[in-house]
């Protein structure tokens, strides 16, 4: 499996005791729609190796889990994984509907704002801390729109088609004068 087929679940960041478990960390919003997780993929020296997980234990209201490993059974052996990240095959994200996506699924769509119709295509969003940027391209010029709910009016998978509604000014310090 290639990393481009997957997805950031979390990362391992500690062990805990001395049985070989570990302390994770999910980059998710709901972590207990992943507890009947039967394995996932370790990075390790940027290879994908799987892992078969024996037992997940999920901490009430937070993203925090104590995972157990087949055949990982001493603090020695847990210590090598810790700062792995944790990744899924793509195709098992939850899927989403309305106006919610997955950054990766949206990726080529037309984006059209309600004032000044096509801006172009969405060639990514980068994923800055807090301030996730769709990045559009049109005719080699790029435009950031931030990925709010309040500007994103409709997202069509079917047409591959995201409608915003752009701030005032937004689109203006894009436009050539």
């Amino acid at each position: 499996m290639n990393i481009e087929d997957t997805f950031y679940l979390g990362s391992i960041s500690k062990t805990v005791g001395y049985k070989g478990e570990l302390a994770a960390i999910l980059d998710v919003d709901d972590p207990e729609k992943y507890n009947e997780l039967e394995s996932v993929f370790l990075l390790i020296e940027k290879k994908l190796v799987p892992f078969f997980i024996e037992k997940l234990s999920f901490r009430p209201n937070s993203n925090h889990v104590i995972i157990k490993f087949r055949d990982i059974n001493s603090e020695e052996k847990a210590e090598r994984l810790v700062d792995s990240e944790l990744h899924l095959p793509a195709e098992m994200l939850p899927p989403l509907s309305g106006n919610h996506f997955y950054f990766h699924e949206v990726e080529g769509f037309q984006v059209f704002d309600t004032r000044y119709g096509y801006l172009g295509k969405l060639e990514k969003i980068l994923d800055y801390p807090g301030n996730p940027l769709m990045q559009i391209l049109k005719k080699n010029r790029e435009i950031l729109i931030p990925v709010k709910d309040e500007f994103i009016n409709e997202v069509d998978r079917e047409s591959e088609k995201i409608v915003v509604s752009t701030p005032d000014g937004l689109i203006d310090i894009y436009n050539d004068n």
